[in-house]
Order: structure tokens, then C-alpha cells, then sequence
């Protein structure tokens, strides 16, 4: 069952129509027309749509029962993910979603009681990154620095028609929802708490060059330091952060938006309509950052690992670069979240991965077997080792 047919979920059902092990698919949503629009010319054979607002847990419930998954795939907003892991497991049904673990943390007494696999963070970023630094970490014996880079530009051919050298792939109110987020750091063994107003300042960013694509900015996204206990890092580690990459001069347009509180979610008291500057953004800038058909967008997921391996000085690189599909229509973004969510199913479905409870695709997703899927899907990644 796939719950959220949006962009993202619209991956997920392509990539598991075309997988043998997969006899029947439930496409969910609260409403489904467009997916059935979608599906109509593709020839899809396997899915049947269904409607279901699965905010209602009665509701979710009794789906689950009536249609009895092997597992659920959710590519829901990601404050619906906590109750639809809670309905599946409550049904004795394996999860996988692209979203972070958040509070379904919670449920992995309860999960690895009942035998049941619950594999969030499985999508791009985070997803794709995780099982990237697996093999960065395991390529050094003492971790000094580690840099997690995620984001979905426009290709070169299409930045420039905006001032924002901007497009959109998946939700919007998500993208600034992340714009709206405080980050931590590790540098140079500080911990530094940046709040949400000041992760575009200038002080905080510095660029990184990305063969065939080019010269990218990077800004801090989110909380890196919980990954120092997630990959067992030990007190060498002295840098540690997670960034999100866009064109050069991204972050300066942005900071000034954050300055003058465009960002903020509290409805304007003068307003009749009771919007907020957040949700104005959405409604005004959605449809003039839409990608043509002809366009394509390009992924970039980049792992970085400094330190010592065998006394010596290492640098380890993980690079996976994705285009969309213009005979699918597919974006890169789509692929890169969508068909690392389904092949997390698969993996499940076909014994790949066993261990039952709340997982972490850093630590319990093999990635020589994730990589040889992805590479099947046309996504190969890379892989450079630089020794002094």
C-alpha cells in the first residue's frame, strides 16, 4: 500500500509496477483523481486507487484491515507519519517511509516485539545520504570530519529563469518549512546552535564544486550532531555537519526573506483572509517555479569523510548525481526519493533486510545491495579514496 500519491508517491508506484515480486498495490489518498489521471496512460495493471484520509486513524484502520498489505510505503506529509506507523504496526504491517524518524522512534519496543520492520529516512535526503556515509565511515578507521550535502536544482539549461535559479520537485511548503529550521554543527570540536534566522548568513555557508554540474553554495539543514552516535563515532571527531546545496546566491535572497519574516507561520491579525507570510510564499511562488516538460532538474548527493586510515591522511568522497527521466517524466527528485522508498519495500518483502524495530538506513540497510538496485534504475553512484 502506498499512502500519498503525490510527486514522490507517484515514483514509488512506476518503480513498484515494474518489480515481479510485487502482485497487487493499493494507491491511497484523500483524493485520488490525479493519480488516476496518471496512471490511466502508463498502462498500470497492478494498482487499484483508493481513497482514504488518513489523518483518521479509525479510518486508516479499518483500509488496513479490509485490504491487509504486506507492507505500507508512506509518502504522507511527514505529521502523518507517526500515526500511520503506529496504525501499521497496531495491524502487524511493515513501514517504510521517506520521512525523518521523529516520534516513531517510540515504537521500536513494541515493533521488534511483534517482529515488525519499521524503516523510515528512507528516501533522498535523508536516505540516499545515510547509506553513503555507511560507506565514508567504513573506509576510515578514525572519523576526523564528516559532511553530509543533499539538494534538487535545476540543470544549468533552466537555472537562470527565475531570479531565484530555482524550481520546484516536491512541495514547496515543505522546502520552506526546511528554510525555516534551526541546524546544528560540529566545528572544530564547538558545538554551534544556529537558529532558523541565521543558516543563510554568509558566515555560515562556503561552496563546493560538483564535476558536471558545477559551483554550488551550501547552507547548514538541520541536526548533524545525532549522527555522531548513529555511526559510532568516536572523540577524534572534531567536524561534523549536514548542508543542503543550491546555485550561488540562493542563500542571500533567502536570508533577506527570513530578515523581513517571510518565513513565519503566524497568521497576519490585519488580514481578512488569515493567511500567513509562509503560506502566502506557497500560493504566490508555486506556480512560477513549476519545470517545463522539456526541462530537467538534477540531484546531487554528496558524502565527505576526513581522517586516518592505517596512520595515514584520507579523504573519502561519495558522490551520487541524478537527472530526470523526460520519457517518464520522472523527476530526478522523484527517483532519488520514491525508488529508494520502494526498494526499501522490496528489501523488506524479499528477506534483504530482517531485523525488526525502528532501523536506520545508516546502519541496517546494506549498501552494496541498495547501490546494485539503484544501479538498475539508471543511478550509479561514486566512490573516490584519496590517501596521503
Amino acid at each position: 500500500m502506498v499512502l500519498g500519491t503525490g510527486l514522490q508517491g507517484k515514483a514509488v508506484l512506476h518503480d513498484l509496477e515494474s518489480n515481479d515480486l510485487i502482485t497487487d498495490i493499493v494507491a491511497a489518498d484523500i483524493e485520488i483523481s490525479e493519480v488516476e489521471a496518471y496512471l490511466r496512460p502508463t498502462g498500470a495493471r497492478k494498482t487499484k486507487c483508493v481513497s482514504v484520509d488518513a489523518s483518521c486513524e479509525a479510518e486508516l484502520s479499518q483500509l488496513l484491515q479490509s485490504e491487509q498489505p504486506d507492507i505500507v510505503i508512506c509518502m504522507l506529509p511527514p505529521s502523518l507519519g507517526y500515526l500511520v506507523a503506529k496504525v501499521a504496526l497496531s495491524a502487524k504491517i511493515h513501514y517504510v517511509s521517506s520521512s525523518y524518524t521523529g516520534q516513531i522512534s517510540k515504537l521500536d519496543r513494541e515493533a521488534h516485539r511483534k517482529g515488525i520492520i519499521i524503516l523510515p529516512e528512507m528516501g533522498m535526503d535523508p536516505g540516499i545520504d545515510l547509506i553513503l556515509g555507511q560507506l565514508a565511515v567504513h573506509e576510515v578507521d578514525e572519523v576526523r570530519s564528516l559532511y553530509f550535502y543533499g539538494g534538487g536544482i535545476p540543470e544549468p539549461a533552466c537555472a537562470d529563469q527565475n531570479p531565484l535559479h530555482y524550481k520546484i520537485t516536491w512541495s514547496f511548503d515543505g522546502v520552506l518549512k526546511a528554510y525555516n529550521r534551526p541546524a546544528r554543527l560540529l566545528k572544530n570540536e564547538q558545538t554551534l546552535d544556529l537558529p532558523a534566522s541565521e543558516i543563510f548568513r554568509e558566515e555560515h555557508l562556503h561552496h563546493l564544486n560538483i564535476p558536471s554540474v558545477g559551483r554550488l553554495e551550501a547552507f547548514p539543514n538541520g541536526d548533524a550532531l545525532k549522527y555522531i552516535k548513529l555511526y559510532s563515532l568516536g572523540p577524534a571527531l572534531k567536524n561534523i555537519g549536514r548542508y543542503s546545496i543550491r546555485w550561488p546566491g540562493h542563500s542571500q535572497f533567502w536570508q533577506v526573506m527570513a530578515d523581513l519574516g517571510f518565513l513565519e507561520d503566524k497568521p497576519l491579525i490585519s488580514s481578512e483572509t488569515r493567511t500567513t507570510p509562509h503560506q502566502f510564499l506557497v500560493d504566490h511562488l508555486t506556480p512560477r517555479l513549476q519545470f517545463h516538460q522539456t526541462e530537467r532538474d538534477v540531484v546531487v548527493v554528496r558524502i565527505v569523510a576526513h581522517g586516518v586510515r592505517q596512520k595515514k591522511q584520507v579523504t573519502v568522497t561519495c558522490d551520487l548525481i541524478d537527472y530526470r527521466d523526460l520519457k517518464t517524466g520522472l523527476f530526478a527528485m522523484n527517483r532519488t526519493v520514491g525508488f529508494t522508498a520502494s526498494i526499501a519495500a522490496l528489501m523488506i518483502l524479499n528477506g534483504e533486510i530482517k531485523k525488526s524495530g525502528v532501523l536506520s538506513p545508516a546502519v541496517h540497510v546494506p549498501p552494496d545491495q541498495f547501490f546494485d538496485k539503484l544501479a538498475t534504475r539508471g543511478m550509479k553512484f561514486q566512490k573516490q579514496v584519496h590517501q596521503k
